[in-house]
């Protein structure tokens, strides 16, 4: 074997133990401990990602004795709850949100035009608009049939629901022979009357 080979000096070697090189042991921070730290412990609040170094009997007589909310009041403790549940981001109502001004009214430009059936808006403060009155027969366009029966009816395509309600009753108490003297004249009148709102109310108008 050649001792002068480039290929000599590049041979690894594991050292034996005397040789290995060895961490370096931190000792335990409690005043008057010299054991090894082997465990660490947060230092608290306001110094979050600090720890304490210590030994494996003083990091469990520090955790007994730990308390996190130490020298908080009870309102300061139920505040910094309440904030951990969105970890501690700002939070606003739902359907609302900071701006400036010009932001406000561009929102409540765009929440005059919300519809909003049901009154979502009301319950959440977000001041959107009552339902809409209009017909919605009149917001989508209506259909043949449904124009025949509105025709039947008498009404305009225009009217509200309740409108329709209330005239298809009349009708009812107008040709049904039940309620007018037992005339059966206008059977088929009362027929096409039903059909005619069943088709409406079959298309969402009532």
């Amino acid at each position: 074997m050649k001792l002068d080979s480039p290929l000599f000096d590049r041979i690894r070697v594991k050292p034996g133990e005397d040789r290995a090189r060895r961490p370096a042991e931190t000792c335990c921070q409690w005043p008057g401990c010299t054991a090894p730290a082997t465990h660490r412990a947060p230092k608290g609040r306001n110094m979050e990602g600090q720890y304490w170094q210590y030994c494996v009997d003083h990091v469990k007589q520090y955790n007994q004795s730990y308390n996190y909310f130490a020298g908080m009041s009870d309102d300061a403790v139920h505040a910094y709850q309440k904030d951990a549940l969105t970890g501690h981001r700002p939070t606003w109502r739902m359907g609302a949100r900071r701006g400036t001004r010009e932001d406000d009214m561009a929102d409540s430009r765009a929440e005059a035009d919300v519809h909003d059936p049901f009154g979502f808006g009301d319950e959440m403060g977000t001041g959107f608009r009552k339902p809409r009155t209009e017909s919605p027969a009149r917001q989508r366009g209506i259909r043949n049939a449904e124009r025949q029966a509105f025709e039947v009816m008498g009404l305009d395509i225009s009217v509200t629901a309740d409108d329709i309600k209330a005239r298809y009753k009349e009708l009812v108490k107008l040709h049904h022979p039940d309620v007018n003297g037992g005339d059966r004249s206008s059977e088929d009148r009362l027929r096409s009357v039903i059909q005619a709102y069943t088709t409406l109310k079959q298309a969402g108008l009532c």
